[in-house]
């Protein structure tokens, strides 16, 4: 679904490129609300995680060692470590989004950055995890239910969703330039360097009122940004590759799996630099959601900056070539966009 705006592209997650890119990776999507084990739940070994298994060239297969932590765990909602599980919410329904969440090419195991992080953070917990993938809608009201603990799903922290939910931070939300590998063109962080360019976006996403934004104020300075629409992304990748744009503005994780995906081809891109979700005030925040006042939230983020501490952490973001969206330390509930803008 295309998102409109800041507010819309926030709340709903990744933008419309995001799904269109999953599409054309021909992998499978689930048909309807349900679980979905993965490896890493029931064929590692002992005290092994395994993040990104069967991800079909999207992440590096990588085994890590993480157990429970018991001082950690011993802060869990008394409901919940009666249960011994964490019930992981992900919102991968219909299509999923790749790199984030998406079915792998087992046909049945819900892989991804997301669920892999779920995973992780609920073994610190001494907790099985049990994944459950929904629509993006089904996903807050099995929060709100009770049926899902927690969230891992790209959700952004935002002052409106406090209202209802509490938050572990665990990844930063950005926006992304791609370019091909051989140009050496860099955003930078500073609009100025667009002076002069050609970049391709989505209409109607978070990052195309940016790129705008951007454009209205290099005109004031008599300076030119060209700005281009393509139909899909298959599109954009020929104009790329061909040099009918310099750039294109989308979806940090998208780009981040389009990078790896022809890192050994002829038409090899990169990362040229990225741009906080939330605009240039504050720094977008994605974590992990549980229901407000369920106590979960402070746990959580204790296990996620034990894996930030031990390493494992870096390990998970770097098989899914997410290591520039790294947080130094998770916080609960921390300034988020604000209610004027979310």
């Amino acid at each position: 679904m295309r998102t409109l705006n800041l507010r819309s592209s926030l709340l709903r997650g990744l933008s419309a490129g995001t799904a269109v890119a999953t599409l054309a990776t021909g992998l499978a999507a689930c048909g309807g609300n349900s679980d979905a084990a993965g490896k890493s739940d029931s064929k590692a070994p002992p005290g092994t995680v395994t993040v990104g298994a069967h991800s079909n060239g999207a992440a590096k297969e990588t085994s890590l060692k993480v157990s429970e932590v018991k001082a950690i765990s011993a802060k869990l909602p008394k409901p919940i470590a009666k249960k011994g599980k964490l019930v992981i919410g992900v919102g991968a329904l219909p299509t999923g989004s790749v790199p984030l969440n998406f079915v792998g090419d087992d046909q049945k195991t819900l892989t991804g950055a997301e669920p892999d992080f779920g995973r992780l953070v609920a073994t610190v917990l001494g907790l099985k995890p049990q994944v459950k993938n929904l629509t993006w809608e089904n996903l807050f009201v099995g929060v709100d239910s009770g049926k899902v603990d927690a969230a891992f799903s790209n959700v952004t922290d935002t002052e409106e969703r406090k209202k209802k939910y509490e938050f572990a931070t665990y990844r930063q939300d950005n926006l992304g330039f791609e370019v091909p590998k051989k140009s050496t063109w860099n955003f930078d962080g500073d609009y100025q360097n667009l002076a002069g360019k050609t970049v391709s976006v989505s209409r109607g996403t978070n990052q195309e009122k940016v790129l705008l934004e951007w454009k209205a104020k290099l005109k004031k300075e008599g300076k030119n940004l060209t700005v281009k629409y393509y139909p899909d992304n298959n599109s954009v990748y020929l104009a790329l590759n061909s040099g009918k744009i310099d750039a294109h503005f989308g979806p940090n994780p998208s780009i981040a799996y389009h990078t790896t995906h022809t890192a050994n081809t002829p038409n090899a891109t990169r990362s040229a630099g990225k741009f906080s979700g939330a605009g240039t005030k504050l720094q977008g925040l994605i974590a992990a959601t549980s229901k407000k006042d369920s106590g979960l939230a402070k746990p959580v983020s204790e296990a996620i900056n034990y894996l930030i501490k031990n390493g494992q952490y870096a390990k998970w973001l770097a098989a899914w070539n997410l290591s520039n969206e790294a947080v130094s330390t998770s916080k609960v509930n921390p300034p988020g966009l604000p209610l004027d803008n979310s």
